[in-house]
């Protein structure tokens, strides 16, 4: 699944147009590495993204079929850090 629609799906972003904004500037890597927003993510990669005021790190443990409600988003991924930004 392309990574903007993943972010999507899994209640990341607001929206997909955040998610692919967010990638076209650089604040999304898959990884390790910068990642277009329309990378294919796979089960147990790692995705950071800066968002929101934090940096967050996430393990994609399954790939969602269909929609995701927002109570059970968690249940695709392990989120292995979460920072605050400082300016």
């Amino acid at each position: 699944m392309r990574i903007d629609m993943l972010l999507n799906k899994l209640c990341l972003t607001k929206s997909r147009s955040i998610a692919k904004i967010a990638c076209d500037k650089g604040l999304v890597s898959l990884n390790g590495k910068t990642a277009k927003a329309s990378a294919e993510v796979k089960e147990g990669d790692i995705i950071q993204f800066h968002l929101y005021g934090y940096e967050h790190q996430i393990r994609i443990d399954k790939i969602p079929q269909g929609n995701v409600a927002k109570k059970d988003a968690t249940n695709y991924y392990t989120l292995l850090s979460r920072k605050e930004i400082s300016n």
